[in-house]
């Protein structure tokens, strides 16, 4: 384990520490409305699940709860005015959790993950579909193996961005399948998938989502695997990169509520009780589903193990790949 991961779960331990639920009285809180930041823009898929979840906590709490979009630095300037924040249950990030996996081992954020962030609870991953173009001839994953071995270096992978998610799960599978594939970084994933639609390239990796889904079913893109714990109700038949023997290229993107460390412990337990409640709502679980992500849920510490087994794989391959920002 690294000494950020090693950080990462003592700070979280003990901004997280559990109680019991009769000890979780808190009459003075919360008394004022409750701020959710959102690391990403406003009218995305993120921003329309924050406000769905924030609507809940406003009904459960007695107070209003007001979203607030700091996109940038792939969540790193949302999450580091969370970290910045009084912390005292009014403030609260909503974030997928690469810039506490990620971001930290490819430069100096402006926030120190592991002493500064609380995870808070698990709300959902977004499977990271793996598709072919019109480009590429083989019509399932062995194939895409296949055609590698063969040529290597000519079979083009497309990211949303250098050293993305997409971008350390070509890494893993390069390794652990022996093959050598060029990678085609964009940065975002429009023109990504603008070009993905003309053949640009063989391969891409994508968040699932209804306009990518789309093109599925019209047969514009054809599914080879997905980064995901269990298959995809959607997507039956498509494996999971570890049903493919590829267990650590098995990624997808998780989001979480997060609060500033020192957060009370009470507070944090109270929040991940009725953040846990929400995901039971059936509409909540509808708005998440109809773009293709699943709820979550569970405990912080669960929340917690899971960020810090990511960041540790996450070291290791960008060490191996020697990945570097420009």
């Amino acid at each position: 384990m690294t000494a950020h991961s090693r950080r990462l779960v003592l700070a979280c331990a003990a901004a997280c520490a559990a109680a019991p639920l009769s000890a979780l009285a808190q009459p003075d809180w919360p008394t004022r409305p409750i701020r959710i930041v959102v690391a990403y823009p406003a009218g995305g898929v993120s921003d329309v699940v924050a406000r769905a979840l924030g609507e809940k906590l406003a009904e459960r709490l007695g107070t209003s709860v007001v979203v607030e979009n700091k996109a940038g630095a792939g969540g790193s300037i949302g999450m580091d005015a969370v970290a910045k924040a009084a912390p005292d249950g009014y403030t609260l990030g909503f974030s997928a959790i690469s810039p506490l996996v990620l971001n930290p081992h490819l430069g100096k954020p402006p926030f120190d993950p592991g002493r500064d962030i609380a995870p808070v609870a698990s709300v959902m991953y977004s499977p990271v579909l793996l598709l072919g173009t019109q480009a590429l001839k083989a019509r399932d994953f062995a194939g895409l193996l296949a055609d590698a071995k063969a040529h290597p270096g000519q079979v083009r992978w497309a990211t949303s961005g250098l050293a993305s998610l997409g971008h350390i799960m070509l890494e893993h599978i390069m390794q652990g399948a022996g093959v050598q594939i060029t990678h085609v970084p964009y940065k975002g994933g429009g023109q990504q998938l603008n070009d993905a639609l003309s053949g640009q390239f063989e391969v891409l990796s994508t968040n699932a989502g209804p306009a990518v889904m789309a093109h599925i079913r019209a047969g514009k893109l054809h599914p080879l695997a997905v980064g995901a714990p269990r298959r995809l109700e959607s997507l039956p038949n498509v494996p999971t990169l570890q049903e493919l023997g590829l267990a650590a290229a098995n990624l997808n993107s998780v989001f979480g509520i997060f609060a500033p460390a020192a957060t009370p412990a009470p507070i944090l337990e109270r929040l991940n009780a009725e953040i846990n409640r929400a995901l039971a709502l059936p509409d909540i679980r509808a708005r998440l589903e109809a773009a293709d992500n699943v709820p979550t849920g569970g405990t912080a510490a669960e929340f917690r193990r899971q960020i810090a087994a990511e960041s540790e794989g996450n070291a290791r391959i960008i060490r191996a790949a020697g990945i570097r920002l420009n």
